[in-house]
């Protein structure tokens, strides 16, 4: 397992609250998992190189459990690879690519 590192964050009680309703809800296992994932898009967006632009997307949740089933019959590596695939059919069916 790999070493990691503690950092306490203080959050408002209506942002714990939010975070808390995340895990209640079962879309993440801790609260830990909720902060890494949002400091983890928070990095990346501050350290991508400039070739390259994140987007986010509001799907669904009916077509999120359709993205997740491709990811777990091997057709997509991870959710993100799921998304980015559909994104580049679209776009080839929309848009005349070299």
């Amino acid at each position: 397992m790999e070493a990691t590192g503690r950092i306490t964050v203080r959050l408002t009680p209506e942002m714990a609250e939010m975070v808390q309703r995340l895990v209640d809800s079962g879309e993440y296992a801790n609260v830990s998992d909720v902060i890494r994932e949002a400091l983890d898009g928070f990095l990346r967006s501050r350290f991508s190189s400039g070739n390259l632009n994140r987007v986010t997307v509001e799907l669904p949740k009916a077509k999120v459990i359709e993205l997740e089933a491709l990811v777990q019959d091997g057709d997509s590596v991870s959710l993100d690879d799921a998304i980015r695939n559909a994104v580049r059919e679209y776009t080839k069916a929309r848009i005349k690519m070299p």
